[in-house]
């Protein structure tokens, strides 16, 4: 996902995303430590993805 992407969402969906998101990257690691997943460099974008949302609503919060 994008930073502008990002920056476009409200603070109470982005931290939806977030948890969503966490969840996303929990069942992936699990799931790759029972069997290796094709690509694991989803593991590393999903990992990357959840910083940059919470460096964004960071951001928001201390603007408000």
């Amino acid at each position: 996902m994008k930073t502008s992407e990002i920056r476009e969402i409200t603070v109470a969906d982005l931290k939806e995303r977030i948890e969503a998101e966490r969840v996303n990257l929990r069942s992936q690691k699990l799931n790759h430590a029972v069997s290796p997943v094709e690509n694991p460099s989803t593991i590393k974008k999903a990992r990357r993805d959840i910083a940059r949302m919470l460096t964004i609503l960071r951001q928001k919060e201390n603007l408000s």
